[in-house]
């Protein structure tokens, strides 16, 4: 995309002209919280779309809904960006009914109709063979993703999809790195974009820059209907819970750990890890000559300067920090560094 495409990407969602309705007081002052909101999910969202290329001319993307906030807020934003965004795209949102007892299969199409969104609603009985398959007790979610992903690669097939997106946001990819490293023995995280194991398919997710404390405020302030999941919703010790919880933990006692362990993914040093593959180790030679990137385990390493805020609130992202100017790419990603301490 050219420069006057990525700009104009991620300031949709951003007009500050003022809202028809007449709000004062404590009323006024969370329109006003709502709105600085909604701007930052749409430039976040935006910013995302344009770092990693994830939408194209003459898309159609398949926006998977699940009935919880993070799909909600997706569809959401993603409907807003397309109304004044660079290109034209068409969004179809599709939603797996997986037979789960309880399961109020009335809301979404309800909900999608009265939004007036493309949409398909796959029924599939996938419950019954996860509760089949694994014992009582024991993590359903992988079984369960891997029959819910076959079903939506069809799906996506079927309908002509060029893309799929899904709702992961920040904090899940930052769970996946830490689950990976605890307990996978790999680094390896959820990317922003990637083809699908299949072959077939590019799969993006928009929230990739977004919070998860941003899309819960969010389903507030639109009151999206949420469908609880009955199969893994319950499962209160999960690995990735655990994850979570630590990784909110140091939300609060570190404000913006999170936003600096996101850009350190991506800003990979592969000479300063240990991976033989992707690092020729075994032939490395000396050169005579001076490195920037040579060995500095016993330096002070300098830490890169703040970027000044650009077009941003003041208090748009509270505890973050100063942020800087959307333009993409990893050099645009610069946050304070905040000291380590003990969590």
């Amino acid at each position: 995309m050219d420069q006057t495409l990525n700009t104009t990407w991620i300031a949709s969602g951003t007009d500050d002209s003022p809202s028809p309705e007449v709000v004062h007081g404590a009323a006024s002052k969370q329109h006003r919280e709502n709105h600085k909101l909604e701007k930052r999910l749409c430039r976040e969202v935006g910013r995302a779309i344009v770092d990693f290329n994830m939408i194209e001319e003459g898309d159609r993307v398949m926006v998977c809904v699940s009935g919880g906030k993070d799909s909600y807020g997706l569809l959401d934003i993603l409907l807003k960006l397309q109304a004044r965004a660079p290109i034209n795209f068409e969004i179809i949102a599709v939603n797996l009914d997986q037979k789960q007892p309880g399961f109020p299969d009335h809301i979404l199409p309800e909900y999608l109709s009265k939004l007036g969104v493309k949409h398909h609603i796959e029924t599939q009985d996938t419950y019954s063979i996860v509760k089949k398959v694994i014992p009582e007790g024991k993590t359903m979610c992988s079984l369960c993703s891997r029959l819910r992903r076959g079903i939506l690669y069809r799906v996506a097939k079927e309908l002509g999809a060029t893309k799929i997106a899904l709702g992961h946001h920040r904090d899940d990819m930052l769970q996946t790195l830490f689950l990976n490293m605890f307990f996978g023995g790999k680094l390896k995280g959820m990317p922003a974009k990637l083809v699908s194991d299949n072959g077939e398919f590019m799969v993006i997710r928009p929230l990739a820059y977004v919070p998860e404390k941003d899309l819960i405020r969010w389903a507030e302030v639109r009151q999206f209907p949420i469908i609880p999941c009955t199969l893994c919703g319950s499962q209160e010790n999960l690995q990735r819970k655990q994850v979570g919880n630590m990784l909110r933990d140091w939300d609060k006692k570190f404000p913006g750990r999170l936003e600096n362990m996101l850009t350190a993914l991506q800003n990979v040093v592969p000479s300063h890890l240990m991976d033989r593959k992707i690092f020729p180790f075994a032939a490395l030679e000396v050169t005579g000559e001076a490195d920037e990137d040579g060995d500095k385990a016993f330096d002070d390493e300098e830490l890169p300067p703040l970027v000044p805020p650009v077009d941003v609130d003041a208090d748009d992202m509270p505890g973050a920090g100063p942020v800087d100017a959307p333009t993409g790419g990893n050099e645009s990603r610069t946050r304070p560094v905040i000291p380590i301490g003990v969590a």
